[in-house]
C-alpha cells in the first residue's frame, strides 16, 4: 500500500488517515478516527480510497460497516456514512412517565431522527443529590459518554426543566369560508384550517393542531393531529385543562387489572374495631370516605375534663404496594383533581369508591391514632393501630350540624347523644388550643359551582361555614401532627407539609400597602400567624377586610412536600405531614407507609429505595398538586364564563382583584368570574400604577381604584373557551392629591388612554 504524500495534489478529495498495516483491514478505531476527522468523506466509496480498500478486502471491509452500522456507532444518511452524534456534556432529557423509578432512564429531549436511534441514558442520582428527577420529568443533566468504543451514556441530574406542553388545542368553528381554530390560550390568536386538514373534526371539537406556516408571506395555519372531543356536547369543559395540562385520566390496563384482582382485607394482623362507633362526615355529595371519627370522655382521673378522640383514615397501603402498577400510576399522577362535573381521581374506583371507602356498615381496612386529649385540648399522647372498622354512620356536614342544633331526622337522633355531642364536645376543648396556637384566620370564601345535566352552570354558591366543617379540620390536623411526632422519634424518612414564611421581598410589600391604609405591621423580618392576624383585625374594624386579605394572601409562600423541616407557617405548627387521605394524595400514601415501617405493623411499609428517593418525590407531586390546582382554576373561569356569555351588555358589582399596569382584574361579587378592565379605558386622565398603593391614579385628577375597590362594571366580550372576560367600569374612583403620588416613574406607551367612561 503507497505512503500518502504529506501535501497531497488534490485536497477536495478525501486524505488518508492513520493506515492500517500494508495489505490489512483497518481497526474500528480507524474507521472511526477517519469518520469523525475527516468532513470530506462522503460515503463508502471515499473511506474505501482513504485506506486504500481494493480486491479481496473489499467484502471484509464491507461487513465491518454493517457492523459499526448495525451497532448504531455509525449512521447512514441516504448514501453518505458518519459517526452517529455524541451527546454534548450537558444536554436535556426526558425521563418517560413509565420508567421504573428505581432505575431511571432518560432520552435525549432533541433528536434528529437521521443520527439513529435515540441513546438511552442511565440517570444518576446518588444519596445526597440536590435534585431528585422522578418519571415523566424533563432535566437538564451533566452527560458520562464513558471511554468504551460505543458511549454508555450515564447522566447526573444537574436541574428539573418545565416541560413544554405537547401540541396547541383549541375549538374548531366551522364558518363560510372553511374553518378556523379558537385556541385555548388566550394569548394566542385564532387560524385558518384547512379543509383537508381536519380529519374527522366537526364544530365544536376540541383538537390538537400543529401549526404550519404557508404561503409567500408565511401566514400560520393549523393542521389537526388529534380530535380530542366535544366538551359543549359531552358537558366536560373540564377535558380542555385536562388535555392542556396534560393531565393523566385514562387508566392502563394494568392498572385496573390490578385494581380489579384486589380483595379485601381481613382481620389478619389487625386490631379489631368494628365495635368503635366511628362516623364519617362528609359533603354531600362525597364519593369515596376516607377518614372516620369518634371521641369519648376520658374515664382517667388523671385527665379531668379531657377526650380520647379516635381517627381511622382508609388503609390505602394495604392496596397499592410499592413497585407494582397501581403504585407507579398513582405516583404519576400525584392527586386526584376535583372539576365541578368530574374527578380525575389518583386511584381506580375499585380502591377509591370501594375497598378504600370507609363505608357505612362495611368492615374496612384502616390506619388509625388514638389521641388522649386534656381539657385545655392540648395532646397528651398518641398511638397508632392498623384494625379493621367498620363505620357506624355517614353523615353530611349539614345534617351532623343540624342535629346538633336541635334537628336531628332519623339517622342523627339516635346517634346524637352517644357519638355526636361528645365529638363536639372534644371539638369544642381542641378549638381552645387552637385559639391558643394562633393559625391564620385567613377565612375566605370559596364558591361551589352547581351544573345541571347537560354540563352547564346551573348555581353558584357560597356553602355555610359550619362547626362540623371546623370539627373535622381540627381533628384530621390533630392526626397529621401525630404522625409526624411518631416518625420522627423513630427517626423515620417522612415528608412533611411544610409552609415557609413570607420573604422579606414579599413582606415589605404588604408593608408598603398597609402603610397607604394606615395599618401598621411588625417590622422585623421574622414574623408569625398571629402578627397576620392582628392586621386581619384591625381591617375588619376600619372596614377594608377584602383589600387585606388579598394581600395577606398574596404574601404568603407556597405549602409544599419535602423531606426536610420548617414548619408550617399558616398553621403555626412546629411539625406536619400530610396522614388522613391517602385516597387523593400520594403523600399521605408515603406517610402510611413511614407508619406502618417503623411501628412494624406489616410488611408492606417504606422501601429502604422510596426513603432514598423522598426529595424527587416530594418535588413531583408538589407539581402536580400545582397543575390540579391550576386546572381546577382553568375550569372554573371557562364555565363561569360560558355562563355569562348570554348577558353581553349587563350591569354587575365587584371588586378589584388585581392591579397591574395594564390595567385592573374585578371579580364579581355573586359569581365570583373574574374579567379585566384595560388601563386605557379608565377615564379622562392618564393613570399612573402605584405599586405600594395597590392602584392605579390619574396624574391630573387624583382619582384613584384599588385593589378590594367595590366598583360597578358593564360585561362588553366574553371568550368562553379561554376563560377570559373584559369589563367596561361605571363607577367613579375615590380622589387622593396627585402630588402625594410617586413622581418619576416613565409611562408606559398606549397603557393609561384616556378614552373616557361613559357618562351615566
Amino acid at each position: 500500500m503507497p505512503i500518502p504524500p504529506k501535501k497531497p495534489k488534490n485536497t477536495s478529495g478525501p486524505r488518508r488517515a492513520r493506515q492500517p498495516a500494508a495489505g490489512a483491514l483497518p481497526t474500528r478505531e480507524q474507521l472511526l478516527e477517519a469518520l469523525a476527522q475527516q468532513s470530506d468523506i462522503k460515503g463508502k466509496r471515499d473511506l474505501a480510497k482513504v485506506f486504500g480498500i481494493r480486491g479481496d478486502m473489499r467484502r471484509p471491509f464491507k461487513a465491518m460497516l454493517a457492523e459499526l452500522e448495525g451497532e448504531g456507532i455509525i449512521t447512514r444518511t441516504r448514501k453518505a456514512l458518519r459517526r452517529t452524534a455524541a451527546l454534548p456534556h450537558v444536554t436535556v432529557l426526558d425521563i418517560p412517565t413509565d420508567a421504573d423509578p428505581d432505575n431511571l432512564h432518560a432520552f435525549p429531549a432533541q433528536w434528529n431522527e437521521e443520527e439513529g436511534e435515540r441513546p438511552r441514558v442511565a440517570v444518576i442520582q446518588g444519596r445526597d443529590a440536590r435534585v431528585a428527577p422522578a418519571p415523566g420529568d424533563r432535566i437538564l443533566a451533566r452527560i458520562d459518554a464513558g471511554e468504551a468504543e460505543v458511549p454508555v451514556y450515564t447522566a447526573r441530574p444537574m436541574k428539573i426543566l418545565d416541560k413544554p406542553r405537547k401540541g396547541q388545542i383549541g375549538i374548531v368553528r366551522m364558518d363560510d369560508d372553511g374553518a378556523r381554530l379558537i385556541p385555548v390560550d388566550r394569548k394566542q390568536k385564532e387560524m385558518r384550517i384547512p379543509l383537508g386538514d381536519l380529519l374527522t373534526a366537526s364544530d365544536g371539537d376540541l383538537v390538537e393542531v400543529e401549526v404550519k406556516l404557508s404561503g409567500r408571506l408565511m401566514i400560520p395555519r393549523a393542521k389537526v393531529v388529534a380530535v380530542i372531543g366535544n366538551p359543549m356536547s359531552e358537558g366536560a369543559i373540564s377535558l380542555i385543562a385536562i388535555h392542556n395540562l396534560e393531565i393523566p385520566y385514562r387508566f392502563p390496563a394494568s392498572v385496573t387489572r390490578e385494581a380489579e384482582e384486589a380483595r379485601e382485607a381481613t382481620l389478619k394482623g389487625r386490631e379489631d374495631w368494628r365495635e368503635l362507633p366511628l362516623v364519617t362526615i362528609d359533603p354531600p355529595d362525597a364519593k369515596d370516605h376516607d377518614d372516620a371519627v369518634y371521641a369519648e370522655p376520658d374515664t382517667d382521673a388523671a385527665n379531668p375534663g379531657g377526650f380520647i378522640v379516635y381517627v381511622a383514615i382508609a388503609d390505602v397501603a394495604a392496596y397499592v404496594r410499592p413497585g407494582t402498577a397501581l403504585d407507579r400510576e398513582a405516583y404519576l399522577r400525584g392527586n386526584s383533581v376535583y372539576f365541578p362535573d368530574r374527578v380525575v381521581s389518583m386511584l381506580p374506583e375499585r380502591i377509591s369508591n370501594e375497598l378504600c371507602s370507609l363505608k357505612e356498615g362495611e368492615p374496612r381496612a384502616s390506619l388509625a391514632v388514638r389521641m388522649v386529649m386534656g381539657a385545655d385540648g392540648r395532646k397528651r399522647s398518641h398511638s397508632f393501630h392498623r384494625v379493621l372498622m367498620r363505620s357506624a354512620a355517614k353523615l353530611s356536614y349539614q345534617q351532623a350540624q343540624s342535629a346538633i342544633d336541635g334537628n336531628p331526622d332519623d339517622k342523627t337522633g339516635p346517634i346524637l347523644e352517644p357519638i355526636l355531642r361528645p365529638l363536639w364536645a372534644a371539638y369544642a376543648t381542641m378549638a381552645k388550643a387552637r385559639d391558643q396556637r394562633g393559625p391564620l384566620d385567613l377565612d375566605l370564601p370559596e364558591r361551589k359551582i352547581v351544573l345541571d345535566d347537560k354540563g352547564l352552570v346551573k348555581d353558584i354558591r357560597i356553602p355555610d361555614r359550619l362547626d362540623a366543617h371546623r370539627l373535622i379540620e381540627e381533628m384530621m390536623i390533630a392526626a397529621n401532627v401525630a404522625a409526624a411526632e411518631t416518625l420522627e422519634s423513630k427517626r423515620s424518612p417522612l415528608l412533611y407539609r411544610v409552609h415557609d414564611e413570607p420573604s422579606s421581598e414579599k413582606l415589605q410589600a404588604l408593608r408598603d400597602f398597609l402603610g397607604s391604609l394606615d395599618i401598621a405591621v411588625k417590622k422585623s423580618d421574622s414574623v408569625r400567624a398571629s402578627d397576620f392576624n392582628g392586621v386581619l383585625a384591625q381591617s375588619r374594624k376600619a372596614g377594608n377586610i377584602e383589600q387585606v386579605s388579598e394581600m395577606v394572601l398574596r404574601s404568603q409562600a407556597q405549602a409544599l412536600y419535602a423531606p426536610d423541616n420548617y414548619g408550617h407557617f399558616g398553621l403555626n405548627l412546629d411539625r406536619y405531614a400530610h396522614f388522613t387521605s391517602p385516597i387523593r394524595r400520594y403523600a399521605d400514601l408515603i406517610v402510611h407507609r413511614a407508619l406502618i415501617k417503623s411501628l412494624d405493623l406489616g410488611s408492606d411499609g417504606l422501601s429502604e429505595q422510596e426513603g432514598l428517593k423522598l426529595t424527587g418525590i416530594g418535588q413531583h407531586i408538589s407539581a402536580t398538586e400545582r397543575r390540579a390546582m391550576l386546572a381546577e382554576r382553568e375550569t372554573a373561569d371557562r364555565l363561569l364564563a360560558q355562563f355569562l356569555s348570554a348577558q353581553i351588555g349587563a350591569r354587575f358589582e365587584g371588586r378589584i382583584s388585581g392591579v397591574t399596569r395594564s390595567g385592573l382584574f374585578v371579580r364579581l361579587l355573586d359569581t365570583g368570574a373574574d374579567g379585566f378592565i384595560p388601563a386605557s379605558t379608565l377615564g379622562q386622565d392618564y393613570y399612573r400604577y402605584v405599586e405600594e398603593m395597590q392602584s392605579m391614579v390619574g396624574e391630573r385628577t387624583g382619582e384613584k381604584f384599588s385593589l378590594g375597590d367595590r366598583v360597578t362594571v358593564r360585561l362588553l366580550e366574553v371568550a368562553p373557551i379561554a376563560g377570559a372576560m373584559r369589563f367596561e367600569l361605571l363607577s367613579e374612583g375615590t380622589r387622593v392629591n396627585p402630588s402625594s403620588v410617586r413622581r418619576g416613574q416613565k409611562r408606559p406607551s398606549g397603557s393609561y388612554g384616556p378614552k373616557g367612561r361613559k357618562k351615566r
